[in-house]
This record gives structure tokens, sequence and C-alpha cells, in this order.
């Protein structure tokens, strides 16, 4: 597709065609990061070196990126690489891409951690680890303990821990088995982003297409069944003043939290950055 093209010739029809499928602004974002990551040049570079001339190694990839692109795949399983927290993540097609709501859920629990001197933590559903290793980062005291069904997506995450010099421990496990639950410790912290869209709901093609779903689905008749079984696991594991950090789906918020607040859990749903119930934040209750 890019033939006897400058950099800046190329730069502009990458962004020209990329629009037959994206807004304009997002055009001209995905170009830029796709530029950066194979040329090393950034937007005010291509234009001031625009004359340069274009390897065709640099043209393959381009031509390939856009290929995908326009298939509606996302860039950074293109990249095979994300940022989250300030940390950039391993990620394909075994593991969710990292989003910027779940920094805020990372954020509350390590200001918990801090200011509780927190010991031990677990994360039901690691997939990247990019929550386990942003928190780790951040409070290195800790303990940190990731599960996670998919041993593909515990290689990955095992892959960032080593790459962000975390020490983690993962394990391979079937969080919905309960009889797993004796395998793991008690824990100060239990934080989870787990399988929270029902299986019928629309979504968008770029994650419907790409994403693992056995990371984003549950069966449409028990849209909850995660938190049915964290509850569970709280029960027995989290130690006394510990707290658990939620991410739920929006619609669900009120819902998930009454599962807690059943069995004597005190919960505070807090709103993400976009003004959605999207965190919960769950304590035992204190008996006077």
């Amino acid at each position: 597709m890019f033939t006897n093209m400058t950099i800046k010739e190329l730069y502009k029809a990458f962004i020209k065609t990329l629009q037959q499928i994206y807004e304009s602004n997002e055009a001209t974002a995905i170009a830029n990061i796709t530029f950066e990551e194979y040329t090393s040049l950034k937007k005010n570079e291509i234009i001031t070196k625009g004359e340069t001339e274009v390897s065709e190694i640099i043209k393959e990839k381009l031509n390939t990126a856009l290929e995908r692109l326009l298939q509606n795949e996302p860039l950074q399983y293109i990249l095979e690489n994300a940022w989250f927290y300030n940390l950039q993540f391993t990620v394909n097609k075994n593991v969710l891409i990292p989003r910027p709501e779940t920094e805020e859920l990372v954020l509350e629990a390590i200001n918990f951690i801090r200011q509780n001197n927190s010991k031990t933590m677990i994360d039901i559903g690691t997939g990247s680890g990019c929550i386990s290793i942003a928190i780790k980062k951040n409070a290195p005291t800790v303990k940190v303990t990731a599960v996670d069904v998919s041993i593909d997506a515990i290689n990955i995450a095992k892959q960032n821990a080593l790459q962000n010099y975390t020490d983690i421990e993962f394990i391979e496990i079937n969080f919905l088995e309960e009889n797993n639950y004796e395998k793991l410790m008690q824990y100060d912290v239990i934080i989870s982003n787990p399988p929270y869209i029902p299986n019928k709901e629309i979504l968008d093609k770029n994650v419907v297409q790409f994403e693992p779903h056995l990371a984003l689905f549950v069966p449409q008749n028990d849209p909850l069944i995660f938190y049915k079984k964290i509850l569970s696991f709280a029960d027995k594991h989290l130690t006394a003043k510990g707290k658990i950090f939620l991410e739920v789906h929006e619609n669900f918020a009120k819902e998930t939290a009454a599962i807690f607040t059943n069995k004597n859990y005190e919960v505070q749903v807090k709103l993400d950055m976009q003004g959605k119930e999207r965190m919960l934040l769950i304590c035992r209750c204190q008996i006077p």
C-alpha cells in the first residue's frame, strides 16, 4: 500500500485510511502511537523530518498494522503492549486490555494498603497481572498472590511481573470451584475485576472479536456468579480488618452491593471517572 513515500506522506496516508472506520481525532492518535512505536519518531519529528525515506521493513510493519486496524483489531494487540498505572504491559489475545477506569480501583487499594500496613493481598482473575503488578510496584511490602483460570493468562502475567521487577505468586486456579479455596491463605486485601458482562450484551466489535470471552462474559441468568463466589471466599479468607475492592458492571452495582450487605458487610459504591457506579469497597461490619 505504501510505496515511494516520505515519512510525512506515509503518515498522512495512514491517517486518511484509518478515517474509513475511525473519527479523525482517534485516527490521528492511533497513527501517532503506531509511528512512534515503529519509527521512534514523535508527531513533531515526523513533520520536521518529513522528507526522510522509510525503510521497506518499517513500511511492511505499518502496512500490516493498518490492515489489522481496519479489521477493528485493538492497537494494543497489534503492538503487543499497553500502558496501565504508568507501567508497560505485554498483552495478547489471552488477556484483556487494561482499562484506565481500573486504575482508580488500584489507587483505592494502594492507599488502603499504605494506611493500614496491609501484609497480604490476593488478585482474583489477574489476567495480564496489571492490577497486582501496579499495586506491588507502589506498595512493595505487601505479599501479593494472583490467581486465574487461564494458564495462558498466567504466563503473560508472569512475563509482565518480570519486566516490571515485581515479586508476585501466580496460581492457576478455577475460582468458581470452592474446594480450591483451601489452597489459599487469609488476606488483608481482596481485589478483583472479574468477568461481569452478561453473554447477550452487545459490545463493540473490537472487544467481541478480539478480547478473551473467558475474561469478559458471565451467564445471562447468573451475571453475579463471580461476586457470590468472592463473598463465599471472603467469609473465611478476609482478615478481620481487611477490605475488598471490586470492579463491577455499572448496571449491577446496587445488586452486587446487596449480596454483601445481606451478609453483614459494609459497602461503599464509588463512581468512576465517567460518573458510573463501577467500584465497590467492602469491609466487615464492626460489631460494637
